[in-house]
């Protein structure tokens, strides 16, 4: 019996054996890879990227899309890959490495998913290039190393344009990313002569003015930019014109205080943008939206030293301006000369409408809420008889202190077009020193309260304006 059992066994053991095999040899043969010496005709596959929601219909705009790429392309095949030392970049952050760039650009453009990398490490200087498309799509530009332009006017090449320094120029889904730092070398533009506040009592010299902005994206859609730390820019650190679904997030942006026109993030004729998460401090607005902007949502920033968060210049020289669908919530805003601003240019036509300021701290800022509709550039503004159409601004929950030199609220619209539907509530502003101001200042502006504001405001006007027009009328 014992025998018999021991040959049952010994026979269910080696069907085992045989059964497990076979399933090993089947698995490998379908998945067995070429052999390293045979050449592979087939493209690397690649992530697939999260595709940007596209809009449903022409009447509605696509919505901000999210980020396409990691930070890290390491999981990428290196033919996916080109990193700006293959082509020649010498990165010792004195060596002109712009063509280095400009061919690595070439190669990442003409493939699915490219990657163009500045790789930590190393310091890169390149002049003024622009870095255009269409390119295939899911483009990517990571700087993890530091990437700069020549180190003032004075050696700044003269072909090159002094009005920008990097453009990326007709792109749809490209991703600017990185755990580097983009250096603007601004300080020398910012101290010639011509600039505010070289001469005694805000005078100037004559003399060239005019000072790169560091990045520009033109007529492009579908954009992401994340992670950099971006500083010292001689003008604006970062525009976007013309621009179509942009994502903006976790960025650090400086700049010193006084720092001359270094706005932050500028967006004009740009809609569907979404910037949030991030650190701006400069010496002009930490964001200012231009013309043309509609449907832009900001959360988590944190702004200043700066000039706050800026609606406008708009319609200067009697010019037309639309801007619509803007939120600013969940924000610091600190030793800031503005606060919340909507700024118009007497003349102008158009309309600014659905503007929503929420769950705001501020910290020590001077005008903290205001509108004004007689901004300029000298002390005597005329009033004229057409303005840009200020309505439906909402003011919620926007708490802390302001700097006593100006009152905290300031509300002067036009004599010829009233502000309407401007709406409080929870508006708690205390002296951050000395004596509380109390006296609020509105002209021409009508709206309401939800919940008594500190400092008390009662030069709001109730109700509507007499002879008031459809917001269509106004253009927009």
């Amino acid at each position: 019996m014992e025998i018999i059992r021991g040959i049952l066994a010994i026979f269910i053991a080696v069907s085992l054996l045989l059964y497990n095999s076979s399933n090993v040899e089947g698995r490998y043969r379908h998945h067995k890879p070429k052999n390293k010496g045979s050449k592979n005709t087939e493209p690397p596959v690649s992530p697939t990227p999260q595709s940007p929601t596209a809009p449903s219909s022409p009447s509605k705009p696509p919505s901000i899309p999210s980020d396409p790429y990691p930070k890290d392309p390491g999981n990428r095949s290196s033919d996916y890959i080109f990193n700006v030392m293959d082509y020649g970049a010498v990165g010792d952050g004195s060596t002109d490495d712009t063509n280095a760039f400009r061919q690595a650009w070439k190669g990442a453009c003409g493939v699915e998913s490219g990657v163009i990398l500045a790789p930590s490490g190393y310091s890169f200087m390149i002049t003024s290039t622009i870095f255009s498309g269409p390119c295939k799509p899911g483009i990517v530009f990571q700087v993890d190393g530091l990437l700069m332009p020549p180190d003032g006017p004075d050696s700044w090449p003269e072909k090159d344009s002094t009005q920008q320094w990097l453009v990326f120029y007709r792109l749809d889904g490209m991703t600017l990313t990185g755990e580097g730092t983009i250096e603007g070398n601004g300080d020398k533009w910012w101290d010639l002569p011509c600039k505010p506040h070289r001469g005694p009592n805000g005078s100037t010299s004559k003399g060239p003015c005019v000072s790169p902005a560091l990045i520009r994206f033109f007529m492009s859609s579908n954009l992401a930019v994340s992670g950099l730390k971006i500083q010292n820019s001689p003008q604006f650190h970062m525009k976007f014109d013309g621009c179509e679904g942009v994502l903006i997030k976790k960025l650090s942006i400086s700049s010193p205080k006084l720092s001359p026109n270094t706005d932050g993030i500028h967006i004009e004729n740009t809609k569907a943008v979404g910037i949030y998460d991030s650190l701006i401090s400069n010496g002009d607005d930490c964001i200012s939206i231009g013309t043309g902007c509609s449907n832009v949502d900001i959360d988590g920033l944190t702004c200043g030293p700066s000039h706050g968060i800026s609606i406008g210049s708009l319609g200067v020289h009697n010019s037309q301006a639309c801007v619509s669908n803007i939120t600013v919530r969940n924000t610091i805003i600190k030793e800031s000369d503005d606060g919340l601003r909507i700024k118009t240019w007497q003349g102008g036509t158009g309309c600014v409408s659905d503007i929503n300021f929420e769950n705001i701290q501020m910290e020590n800022v001077r005008n903290c809420i205001i509108i004004d509709q007689y901004y300029c550039l000298s002390k005597a503004c005329r009033n004229e008889t057409s303005a840009v159409y200020v309505t439906g601004v909402t003011y919620r929950n926007i708490k802390g202190t302001y700097d006593v030199r100006t009152p905290p609220i300031h509300f002067a619209c036009s004599d010829t077009v009233a502000c309407t539907n401007i709406l409080l509530s929870e508006v708690e502003l205390l002296p951050e020193e000395g004596e509380l101001v109390d006296d609020p200042f509105c002209w021409n502006a009508y709206g309401t309260q939800e919940t008594a504001t500190i400092p008390p405001i009662n030069c709001l006007r109730e109700g509507k304006p007499e002879g008031l027009r459809e917001i269509s009328s106004y253009g927009c």
